[in-house]
């Protein structure tokens, strides 16, 4: 069982939560993964904020819970997007993303958003058909978005799950 929980805004000076984060990024975009100095940056913003997901299964005190996941999201209005989401490869396929979604769809829709945007590189079927699961749809493609030396350029997919 995986609890999710906001950071709250006071954390932010918490470097083992966002250094673990940080960590979890280089894992799952280790291309272009945020760093903690990033991260802290980022959450400075009164509009961006920052899932955990802990794994409840191991007895450790609050402050010591393992983070396995995060998703980095920004509200505007009636707007959200996300701006990072990762779990922890030692934990992944235990359905945590999809706990963590749940939890922003949760929230989002208490803060009365009507959407949520994300983009994903067009060659990660996981991913895509994750979103999918979670009603997530394709709306618009950019061609040729993610450029890396001496590979092919790929796609990135714009999704929107909609909440009216």
């Amino acid at each position: 069982m995986f609890a999710i929980e906001v950071l709250p805004t006071n954390a932010l000076n918490s470097e083992n939560v966002i250094q673990t984060v940080a960590n979890i990024e280089a894992m799952v975009q280790p291309d272009d993964a945020w760093n903690q100095k990033t991260l802290v940056e980022l959450l400075e913003q009164d509009s961006i904020r920052l899932l955990i997901a802990y794994d409840q299964a191991k007895e450790e005190s609050v402050s010591h819970r393992e983070i396995v996941g995060y998703c980095l999201y920004q509200m505007t209005f009636e707007q959200a997007e996300v701006l990072r989401i990762g779990t922890d490869p030692e934990h992944q396929r235990k359905g945590i993303a999809s706990q963590v979604l749940n939890r922003l769809h949760e929230l989002l829709q208490l803060n009365q958003v009507e959407s949520l945007l994300l983009e994903v590189r067009a060659d990660n079927t996981a991913a895509i058909a994750l979103y999918e699961q979670q009603a997530f749809n394709i709306i618009h493609k950019r061609k040729g978005y993610y450029k890396m030396p001496h590979k092919p350029a790929v796609d990135a997919l714009i999704m929107q799950h909609t909440y009216i």
